[in-house]
């Protein structure tokens, strides 16, 4: 028979890429969805049915974060996460063969903001704040209880560099002049980013930080990702947390430089929180896409001898380009 899988949230641009994989690995791929196509996120028991039996999981469901963090917006992106991983642990717990591998998506966001050096799966300082706390509360839903037969991973994941919105922002910032550096600095108090869920904390320091364009940019190759769940997969001495992040780590400026490089733009002008305010309001965003210092390192994988196809961005930045380009309809005809 053929091995089977389980994506739940398979509908995005990881998803689908998850997806094209396995079903070239020989597995049948059942997807849990708001609409299906084989269970839907509000029946329990077609749920129970596509896991029972399966050999992986793989749990990627979760309102986008790339968003503005109104109430109504935080409220589903916490929610979204916990209501579908509590229903894949329920349909695991109450299965007749339970999969051997539950691989759920989590992120990086749960570290703390960093300057002076990388984190890994082993460093427990924690941010605060509204992303570290609907990390929190989600990976306590993945590793609730005991599930005795199935091992489970949490998938700490970084910025995905890949055909999906926010790489596009990014390519489009630099395409069109504005891809310098971006400066933290003074802007209106607010609370968008105060904490959630059932143990909330406030963020140490929401606005301000004088990073000054040196805050660093944790990333991942969508193919990496991938790979990185098929090493998983097979590698049994893998669990718990695990950082998905490429060992390359850059700073903003670094950033934006190779940017720049690859979409042919010899200029970029910087901007400050004050003209990224407004203008992330505009694109429905929030600036901490890039003011924000994540430096995450891979420590798990590469302990366990994964190789990466991509571990420097600018490599990674070009092969998305051309892909793009390669697939873009033509003007002709």
């Amino acid at each position: 028979m053929a091995k089977r899988a389980v994506i739940g949230g398979g509908s995005g641009f990881v998803g689908t890429a998850l997806t094209r994989a396995l079903e070239a690995d020989g597995y049948a791929v059942s997807v849990i969805g708001r609409h299906g196509p084989d269970a839907r996120w509000d029946d329990p028991a077609s749920i129970r049915r596509v896991v029972d039996g399966a050999d992986l999981v793989i749990g990627l469901a979760g309102k986008s974060i790339n968003a503005r963090f109104t109430d109504r917006n935080r409220e589903e992106i916490l929610q979204s996460r916990i209501d579908t991983t509590r229903a894949l642990h329920d349909a695991i717990a109450g299965a007749e063969r339970p999969p051997a591998v539950w691989m759920n998506a989590s992120s990086a966001a749960v570290y703390r903001y960093a300057l002076d050096c990388a984190q890994t799966e082993a460093d427990t300082e924690r941010d605060t704040g509204f992303l570290p706390d609907v990390t929190r509360a989600w990976e306590a839903e993945l590793f609730r209880g005991d599930l005795p037969s199935t091992r489970r991973v949490a998938l700490r994941i970084t910025f995905v560099v890949g055909d999906g919105p926010a790489p596009a922002l990014l390519f489009r910032l630099a395409r069109f002049g504005v891809g310098g550096p971006q400066f933290d600095g003074w802007w209106f108090p607010h609370r968008r980013y105060r904490g959630i869920g059932p143990h909330p904390t406030e963020p140490r320091k929401p606005l301000g930080r004088r990073s000054r364009g040196h805050q660093r940019f944790s990333w991942i190759h969508i193919d990496d990702l991938v790979g990185a769940v098929r090493f998983i997969r097979d590698d049994a001495r893998v669990s718990g947390p695990v950082n998905m992040s490429a060992p390359g780590v850059v700073d903003n400026r670094g950033l934006m430089r190779a940017l720049r490089r690859v979409v042919g733009m010899p200029i970029g002008l910087p901007s400050w929180r004050f003209m990224l305010e407004p203008a992330m309001w505009v694109l429905r965003a929030e600036p901490d896409l890039v003011l924000n210092s994540r430096w995450i390192a891979p420590r798990v994988l590469e302990d366990a001898g994964y190789a990466f196809a991509f571990p420097e961005l600018e490599p990674a930045l070009r092969d998305v380009r051309e892909k793009d380009s390669r697939t873009a309809p033509s003007s002709s005809g």
